[in-house]
Order: C-alpha cells, then sequence, then structure tokens
C-alpha cells in the first residue's frame, strides 16, 4: 500500500495585506474619534452656552494640527518605522479624550481635545498610509483604498456609538469609554505596522515572496531593514520643488473646507430644520457608508481609468454634492447628500497615497503625504469655523454652501492641472526615446 504524500506547508499570508487591515483599524480608530465631534456639538454648546463658531474651533484646531503635522509624524515614520509612530499617536488620541472629559471650560476643550486628538491623529495617520504603500505596485490602489476605508468605517460606527453613551450616560463618560476604547484596540493595531517589504524577505504585491527564515527575531528584523536598498524615489526636498507637487498641494489645500463643512456642522442644520437628533447624528454615519463605497470601488477603478484623471472626477462631484445640501427638503435628500459627498470624499482620501507614491515614488512617501494633508488642514481649520460664523450672522448655511461650492471649483481646477503636467511629461518622455 503506497504511502500518502507529506501534505505540503501553507505558506502564511502576504504580510502586505496585514499591514493593510491594521492601516483599516488604526483609521477606523484615529478618525471615528475624530467625527465623532458630530454628537458632541450640541452637549458641548449647551455645557458651556457657547455658539456654533466657538465650538467648531475644537474640531478646526484638531483637524488643523493633524493635517498640519502629519508631516512630522511621516517624517518620524520614514526614519523609525511606523509602528511606534502610530503606539505613540494612538496614547496621545486617547489622552486627549481622558482630559477632555474633566474639562471645565471650551479653553480647557480646545487645549486637551485640540492637542490631544490633533497630535494624536498626526503621528498614526500618514505612518498607517505610508506604510501600506510600499508592499504593492499594481494593486496599490485597492490596498490603499481598503486602508483608508477605515475613516468610512469609523465615520460610520463611532459617532453612533458616542452619541449613544451621550444618551445613555454624559458627554463625560462618553470621551472616557472612548479613550479607553481607542487605547486598546488602536495599540493592537498600530503594533502590526511595516513598512519594509525587503526586511522580511518580500516582494510587492506577493509576486515571488519567500517567509522569513524561522526563528528570525526583532533584533535580526531590525538589521534586515538597515541593509535593505532604500527605497526609490524623490527626497522630500526635491518633491516640492515640483510643479505637479505644487498644483496638488493646492488642489488638498482649496478642498479642505469643504470637506470638512459637513462633519462639523451638517447634523446642525438638520436639527434646524426639525429632522430629530438621531436622524441629524445618523447623516454623518451616512457620509461614512458613501466614503466606504468610494474609498474600495474608486480605488481599484482608478487602478485602471487612471488615478490622476479620477482625482479630478471625485473634486468635480464634491462640489457638486452641496447643491443637495443647499436645496435640502425632505430627509432623504439630505441622507443623499450624504451618500454622494461620503463617496466623493472618500474617493478623494483614498487617492491622495498612492497619486503620491506614483509621482514621486517611496522614498520619502509618509513625509510627501503628511505635507500634502497640511493644506487640508488649514481647509479643515478655517471651514468648520468660517461656517458657524456666517450661520451665526445669517441664520442659515446658504453662504457657507456657497463658500464650499467656490473652493471645490479651485481644488478641481487645480487637480486638472497636475494631470496636465504628468500627461505632458509622459509624452515628452515617449517622444525622446
Amino acid at each position: 500500500m503506497r504511502a500518502r504524500p507529506a501534505p505540503r506547508p501553507s505558506s502564511p499570508p502576504f504580510y502586505g495585506w496585514i499591514v493593510v487591515w491594521a492601516a483599516f483599524a488604526v483609521m477606523t480608530v484615529i478618525f471615528g474619534v475624530a467625527y465623532s465631534f458630530a454628537a458632541f456639538f450640541e452637549p458641548l454648546a449647551h455645557e458651556f452656552d457657547a455658539r456654533r463658531a466657538d465650538v467648531s474651533w475644537m474640531f478646526g484646531l484638531a483637524s488643523l494640527l493633524y493635517f498640519s503635522l502629519g508631516v512630522v509624524g511621516g517624517a518620524l515614520a520614514d526614519r523609525h518605522g511606523p509602528r511606534m509612530t502610530g503606539v505613540v499617536g494612538i496614547a496621545l488620541l486617547s489622552g486627549g479624550l481622558l482630559l477632555s472629559s474633566f474639562a471645565t471650560d471650551l479653553r480647557a476643550i480646545y487645549l486637551a481635545y485640540g492637542l490631544g486628538i490633533g497630535l494624536g491623529v498626526a503621528m498614526a495617520y500618514t505612518p498607517s498610509m505610508g506604510a501600506v504603500q510600499p508592499w504593492f505596485v499594481r494593486r496599490r490602489g485597492l490596498a490603499s483604498g481598503i486602508a483608508s476605508s477605515g475613516i468610512g468605517a469609523g465615520t460610520l460606527v463611532v459617532p453612533l456609538l458616542a452619541a449613544w453613551l451621550i444618551d445613555t450616560f454624559d458627554w463625560r463618560a462618553a470621551m472616557r469609554a472612548l479613550a479607553l476604547l481607542s487605547l486598546v484596540v488602536g495599540v493592537a493595531a498600530a503594533w502590526l505596522l511595516d513598512r519594509n517589504p525587503a526586511a522580511r524577505g518580500l516582494a510587492p504585491d506577493g509576486d515571488g515572496h519567500e517567509a522569513p527564515p524561522p526563528g528570525r527575531g526583532t533584533d535580526a528584523n531590525r538589521a534586515a531593514a538597515r541593509a535593505a536598498p532604500p527605497l526609490p524615489g524623490l527626497a522630500l526636498s526635491e518633491t516640492i520643488r515640483t510643479r505637479r507637487f505644487r498644483w496638488l498641494y493646492a488642489a488638498a489645500l482649496f478642498a479642505g473646507a469643504p470637506m470638512f463643512v459637513p462633519f462639523a456642522h451638517l447634523s446642525a442644520a438638520a436639527r434646524d430644520v426639525g429632522i430629530a437628533d438621531a436622524q441629524a447624528i445618523a447623516l454623518v454615519g451616512l457620509i461614512g457608508i458613501g466614503s466606504l463605497v468610494g474609498r474600495f470601488a474608486i480605488g481599484a477603478l482608478a487602478d485602471r481609468l487612471g488615478r490622476l484623471r479620477t482625482h479630478v472626477v471625485a473634486q468635480f462631484a464634491l462640489g457638486a454634492s452641496f447643491v443637495l445640501w443647499w436645496i435640502g427638503g425632505p430627509y432623504a435628500n439630505w441622507a443623499l447628500f450624504a451618500l454622494v459627498f461620503g463617496l466623493s470624499y472618500g474617493g478623494i482620501v483614498s487617492l491622495l497615497p498612492p497619486i503620491c507614491s506614483d509621482l514621486f515614488g517611496l522614498r520619502a512617501v509618509s513625509s510627501t503625504i503628511g505635507l500634502l494633508y497640511s493644506g487640508a488642514g488649514f481647509g479643515a481649520l478655517l471651514g468648520p469655523v468660517l461656517a458657524g460664523a456666517l450661520f451665526d450672522r445669517y441664520a442659515n448655511y446658504d453662504m457657507a454652501i456657497a463658500m464650499c461650492g467656490a473652493a471645490s471649483a479651485l481644488a478641481t481646477f487645480s487637480a486638472w492641472r497636475v494631470l496636465q503636467l504628468a500627461s505632458g511629461e509622459r509624452a515628452e518622455s515617449v517622444a525622446t526615446r
């Protein structure tokens, strides 16, 4: 009787996908917490007897910090690796929530929430997204879309969880519960981040990858990482001197206001027309659903149709969606705005990291992504605050919506200029061969 051949040992899963899902979890935590601001907006305004513009500073300051300091988080990750940088970011985020829960006035909220959330997201966001890029070439758009879809998942789940905690207990207890949850889930996910496939004996996209030798420990991994060849691409100082980066930065700068005004004000605007609190907060969750679809679908589609062309379309669609908010009407129309806005917003955010990799290479990809998002940070600060000030003056959001439409038009033009420049350089390269 012939003996059966021994079964072949199953190969371990490609570690690049572990990095993708770890980044997804980090995104879920940090942006779920950041966008749960919608649930805390009314309780904080009532607690401290504050105007909408005053409360909006809390969200605006945090947004400015995590976008403008993303370049610092990216540079630290490029130098020391995304794992430790991400863990530090999660710790700062959880600490900011905990300290905010003890605040006795808005200035304390600005300090604790603004610094804690702002620095925490800055230290975790760009390192997580930057860690994904070296693991993929052919499927980079899909991988980035999956990782960044954690933002949509967090936007869908965490604000609703925060609203339930506020209704069940109060806003202070809700912040403490979110702090604990963020610390546990966030640190576990950040610990899995890694940005150097060569250090593990792997190739991008899992092509011909081999498992690391048995028994390889942390010290051996560090030694392999030091011995691995540097990632290709431009240094950050070279990237910022290119016209493509300057126009891409302009697109992020102008898109900042329209991308973040709905997160701060859409629920409040819905309440103003008589929509119930639960349904108003659920609009942020619908943005999250649209964002999830946008990151998966648009990221994969852009791998086929071209990321720069898809970026132009997404910027235009984002601006056009504000017509639905301006029309108002029944709740179904508000829900449609949230979904279309989320689809466009999710597509833009998922496209920017692979666009940076495509245009400037992987050498300083985390730093490049961080610097690019600093442009969005200024819009994220000024947009919600200006929208609140315009509402306080005119008692409606019409002027704020017009501001968002104009900024989106400028963002779309800037994205189109990047496409033109890149297409011209490719044509020139072909002609000179």
